[in-house]
């Protein structure tokens, strides 16, 4: 059932651009003084399109200026008092001797370290550094900008506490057991690059172990948000979702969730195709059968015409291909492009560069192309879907994200952009689009509830009138920081 529409909160003023020049200044200054011909409107010349040079000048910036201000800011997260201190008086509730009361009220009743402490809004962010971005294996260290810059998205775009955490161990085993131990801290924990194939046991294991939320947004983050991009790329170009031939190049956590979500949200497994760094998983790959189960379950359960060969193979008439490979350009050929159906459908979705640019896979012939960054029109990027999901989840107090509660945020997703008008360049939501945010906690919140695995019961009403607010107020907080000079401003034109 589709949520009701609630009005942006915050949102953006009413009309922009010529058409809302030409309201202001009234019809009288609209119109032309009576001539004894109408004279026919001329054409306003089209703006020169970008030479190769300036877009890959503009798609290098965002790394000069990461660089430059990762070290002006000494890091993007901080934390910040949440209650009055009115005189140092007022340690004495915080703190010793007061806070001891509270204490014993929580020993005596645990559920209340939810509703007495900061635990109900507070998540981990943690990683062992092995599968940072696109970069592989670089350490934990050298992955504390991603998880600080999560955290920072998860507390601005979702109201979620979030706390950056790079573990300095490595197997399975201590991952599990390291984040068990910070039950009594968080009150869920995303999972954050880490390689395969142990990801997919650490998320089976703790979601079967733990006892709060346990989220891998490599794998159900982004495939939540590639199948809102997918649900509506198919209604543009008039394709029904079990008829299209999918060609998913990469097999690792992404595309492998990708993969079993799109089954569930009805495409015909047999008409997928799942590339891995040696070619199209098929039944004779027998070499995946003991080292990587996961990818042998999908040999035996795609690919009904048992194609073999690489990523050219698997993309030639197929209407929707999804790549999460390694960073590009270059990895996809516009030759393989040109081979694929009509009206075809490409997300090159590799960071920190697509597999392949856009405007190449245009040219090719793709209809619709999307990438993992914001610099080109339709980011399909995680931070459309974890903010939300986690608000939801921790607004019902729900005990797991299951993954129709993904795609019940999926098609919220989907639905936020059709409501406003969708098109080949507006698949789905920015992360600018407030209303996005809320709408997707309620939808994630309802079918926790739904499933029996919500701790609490609330209306859709309620449940969106609270995410609003405590979204709001993150935002707002950033907002009077800066306007007080609290967080500076970055230095130059940046």
């Amino acid at each position: 059932m589709a949520l009701k529409r609630k009005p942006a909160v915050g949102g953006k003023k009413a009309g922009r651009g010529a058409g809302s020049a030409r309201t202001a200044a009234g019809p009288a200054a609209s119109r032309p003084r009576a001539r004894k011909a109408a004279s026919k409107p001329r054409a306003r010349p089209a703006p020169p399109k970008p030479t190769v040079e300036e877009l890959l000048r503009k798609a290098d910036q965002p790394a000069k200026d990461s660089l430059r201000l990762h070290e002006f800011y000494r890091g993007v997260w901080e934390v910040v008092p949440k209650a009055c201190i009115r005189s140092f008086d007022d340690f004495a509730i915080w703190y010793t001797p007061g806070v001891a009361a509270t204490c014993k009220d929580i020993q005596a009743n645990p559920e209340k370290v939810l509703r007495a402490t900061n635990k109900w809004n507070t998540v981990a962010v943690v990683t062992d550094g092995t599968r940072i971005l696109g970069l592989g294996n670089i350490g934990p260290e050298a992955g504390m900008p991603v998880m600080e810059g999560k955290a920072l998205l998860f507390k601005y775009l979702g109201g979620v506490d979030a706390v950056p955490l790079c573990l300095d161990c490595h197997t399975t085993d201590e991952i599990v057991t390291a984040v068990k131990w910070l039950q009594p801290s968080f009150n869920g924990v995303n999972l954050e690059d880490i390689e395969k194939p142990k990801c997919f046991e650490i998320l089976d294991r703790l979601r079967r172990e733990a006892r709060i939320p346990i989220w891998h947004d490599d794998q159900q983050g982004t495939a939540a948000v590639t199948i809102a991009g997918w649900i509506n790329a198919q209604k543009i170009v008039g394709k029904k979702r079990d008829q299209v031939r999918i060609a998913l190049i990469g097999a690792g956590a992404s595309n492998i969730n990708i993969c079993r979500m799109m089954i569930a949200a009805g495409a015909d497994p047999l008409k997928i195709c799942l590339v891995d760094t040696k070619g199209i998983l098929n039944k004779s790959r027998t070499d995946v059968r003991e080292l990587e189960p996961v990818k042998w379950h999908f040999a035996n359960i795609t690919n009904g015409e048992q194609r073999s060969g690489g990523a050219a193979e698997a993309m030639e008439g197929a209407d929707v291909c999804v790549a999460l490979s390694s960073p590009g350009p270059g990895k996809i050929k516009p030759e393989w492009v040109r081979k694929m159906a009509k009206d075809a459908i490409l997300f090159a979705c590799a960071n920190p560069i697509p597999e392949i640019w856009p405007w190449e896979a245009k040219d090719a012939g793709a209809r619709i192309v999307a990438t993992g960054r914001s610099d080109f029109p339709n980011q399909v990027n995680n931070s459309l879907g974890f903010p939300g999901i986690f608000r939801g989840t921790l607004d019902v107090m729900a005990t797991t994200i299951t993954d129709e509660m993904c795609i019940a945020a999926a098609e919220e997703l989907a639905r936020t952009q059709a409501d406003k008008g969708m098109d080949e360049e507006h698949l789905i939501p920015t992360m600018d689009d407030w209303e996005v945010f809320p709408r997707e906690a309620v939808a994630v919140g309802l079918k926790a509830i739904e499933q029996g695995i919500a701790r609490r019961k609330a209306d859709h009403d309620t449940l969106f009138a609270e995410a609003a607010t405590i979204i709001r107020r993150a935002r707002k907080q950033v907002q009077v920081l800066q306007e007080k000079g609290v967080i500076r401003r970055p230095p130059g034109n940046s």
